[in-house]
C-alpha cells in the first residue's frame, strides 16, 4: 500500500475513535483534537511512564520520566491527601517504589502541600543524582524568595532544587508583578541552586502570559479532555500549549483526571488524551495508594494507537 493510503486509513481510524472518545466528554475536546491525539499514538506510541524526556534550557537540561508522582492532591495550606493519609513513611515508600520498581524519577512537591519532609525521607533511600525534585513557591518578594530557597533546601535535605515553580499564578500580569521573585530564582539558577525554573498557571490570563515570557523554562498546565478544573476548554488551551512548545518551553500537564472528577471509567481516555498531545512533554499524577499508582501505570502502558 502507498504511504498516502496508509495515512488515509490511519486518519479514518483516528476519526472514528476520536468520535467515540468525544462522546465520553461531550462538552470537552473537539473531534479534530481527538484525531490529532490518535494520529500521534499511532505514529509514536506505545509510551511508558518511565520514558525519559529531555526538558529545560539547553545549557542545563534535565532527563525526567514521562510521568511524575504528585504529592499534592487536594493540597494547600501545608497539607494534602497524600501527607494526611500516607504520612511521612508511607509517602516516602510510594515515591521510592515509583522510582525503583517503575523507573519514575520525578517527584512533584510544594511548600503548600507540606510534602518536603516526605520527599526528604525518600531521597535518603536513593541516589540523589538520579531523582528530579520539583517544588513550588508562593513567595511574593525577593527577600521571601531568598529565605524560601534556603528553607526548601533544608527541608528537602538537598543542596539544589531540580525544578522550582512559581505556584498558582492567576493574574495575567504575573510576569511583571513577580519580577523581584523571578530575578532571585534566575540568580539561583545561574549559581546551580535551581536547574529549571517556571510557573504553574491557574487562570487563562496567567497561561497566556506564560506563553511569551522568556523567563519560563517549564509551564505546569491543567489539561484533560473534559475541561474539568482547567483554565478554559481544551480547544482553547491546546493551541496555547502549541505556542508554548514553539517558544522552546517544556509543558508538564496536571489535572489529567480533572482533580478526581474523571477518575472513573474515563481514566484510560484521559491518559490517552495526554499521551497523544505532542504539546505535552510530560505530566504529574498524584496517587493516594500504591495500588492506585500501579493500576494507573498499567492503564497507561497498555494504550496503543489504532492499527
Amino acid at each position: 500500500m502507498k504511504i498516502s493510503g496508509v495515512k488515509q486509513d490511519l486518519g479514518r481510524l483516528g476519526a472514528a475513535l476520536g468520535t467515540k472518545l468525544r462522546n465520553l466528554f461531550p462538552h470537552g475536546a473537539t473531534a479534530d483534537i481527538w484525531e490529532r491525539v490518535e494520529a500521534r499514538l499511532s505514529r509514536d506510541g506505545p509510551f511508558r511512564a518511565s520514558d525519559r524526556i529531555r526538558i529545560g534550557p539547553a545549557e542545563h537540561p534535565l532527563s525526567v520520566s514521562r510521568m511524575a508522582v504528585g504529592t499534592g492532591t487536594g493540597g494547600w495550606l501545608g497539607s494534602s491527601n497524600q501527607t494526611k493519609k500516607l504520612g511521612v513513611d508511607g509517602l516516602a515508600d510510594l515515591l521510592v517504589a515509583a522510582f525503583e520498581e517503575h523507573g519514575i524519577n520525578c517527584w512533584d512537591s510544594a511548600d503548600q502541600y507540606g510534602s518536603h519532609p516526605h520527599v526528604a525521607k525518600a531521597l535518603k533511600r536513593v541516589d540523589r543524582s538520579k531523582v528530579v525534585v520539583l517544588t513550588k513557591t508562593c513567595a511574593t518578594t525577593a527577600a521571601g524568595m531568598r529565605e524560601e530557597l534556603d528553607r526548601f533546601r533544608r527541608e528537602l535535605d538537598t543542596d539544589y532544587i531540580d525544578i522550582l515553580l512559581l505556584h498558582c499564578m492567576t493574574s495575567g500580569r504575573w510576569p511583571a508583578e513577580m519580577e523581584p521573585v523571578k530575578a532571585v530564582i534566575a540568580e539561583a539558577q545561574a549559581a546551580g541552586i535551581v536547574r529549571v525554573k517556571g510557573v504553574s498557571c491557574h487562570s487563562l490570563a496567567a497561561l497566556k502570559a506564560a506563553v511569551n515570557d522568556p523567563w519560563v523554562d517549564l509551564d505546569l498546565a491543567r489539561i484533560n479532555p473534559d475541561g474539568q478544573q482547567m483554565d478554559a476548554a481544551p480547544n482553547e488551551i491546546v493551541p496555547l500549549l502549541d505556542r508554548m512548545k514553539a517558544n522552546g518551553k517544556t509543558v508538564m500537564g496536571m489535572k489529567l483526571f480533572g482533580g478526581g472528577a474523571l477518575a472513573d471509567e474515563r481514566r484510560e481516555a484521559c491518559l490517552r488524551f495526554a499521551l497523544g498531545l505532542d504539546c505535552v512533554d510530560c505530566f504529574t499524577i498524584g496517587f493516594e495508594s500504591r495500588a492506585e499508582m500501579e493500576e494507573t501505570i498499567a492503564l497507561l502502558e497498555a494504550i496503543r494507537g489504532q492499527e
